[in-house]
Order: C-alpha cells, then structure tokens, then sequence
C-alpha cells in the first residue's frame, strides 16, 4: 500500500479528478489551495536580494510570485495500482512549461476502515 501527495496545477484539478476516476481510482483527497515553488529559474544571490528589499535584486522577479498557487492531491493505492496512478497524474498534467508539480510516493503500514474496523486493501475498495 502507497501514499501518493501529488502537487499540481491549480487549474489542472478537475481534469486530474476526472481521469483518476475513469482509471478505476475515484478514491482522493484534495487540499485546498496552497502556495509553493520548485527551484523555479531565479538565482539564489537574487533571492537574499530580494528579503534585504535591495530594488535591483527586484527588478529581476519580474513581478512574479515567489510562491505559486497549486493544489497537493493525496490518494492511497494498493502496491499493483500504483503505477498506474502515477502514470495518469503524469499524463494529465504534464505540459511543456515549468511548475507541472511533483509526485512523491510514501509506504503506508496499514490502513482502517473506520465504520468496519476492516484492514489492509480491502478498505481501499
């Protein structure tokens, strides 16, 4: 069993739900809008510039947000749905631009239905 924490596009959301659904896996979590970066394409010097208010170090951001708003989707899958899964996140929100997201993968010792008291896969059905 694999905890998959996607982090995407905001506007990719309802495109990612929708294919997840039409491979078998409706079953996830979506946090509301958060606020992230990747490495991005800015210099770390231009960054330190940038938190001591320096104007020439602000010149270069190019008045884009430091932080970018994105979604983070979790979903649990058994270990045979698991490629799967990350392969439609890949194809749903792949683009050509920077800040597609990242997907991490986290191995889950047990899960619990709470109504059944049911464990293991059979609480992913």
């Amino acid at each position: 069993m694999k905890l998959i924490m996607a982090i995407i596009r905001i506007n990719k959301m309802n495109e990612t739900k929708m294919a997840l659904s039409a491979a078998g896996l409706p079953s996830m979590t979506a946090t509301g809008k958060v606020f992230g970066r990747g490495k991005g394409l800015w210099d770390a010097k231009v960054l330190e510039g940038v938190k001591k208010d320096l104007p020439e170090a602000l010149v270069h951001l190019n008045k884009e947000p430091r932080l970018r708003p994105q979604r983070v989707v979790t979903l649990v899958v058994t270990d045979e749905n698991l490629n799967k899964a990350i392969e439609t996140i890949i194809e749903t929100n792949q683009t050509p631009e920077p800040g597609d997201g990242k997907i991490f993968v986290i191995p889950l010792l047990e899960s619990v239905r709470v109504r059944t008291g049911e464990t293991g896969d059979i609480t992913l059905d």
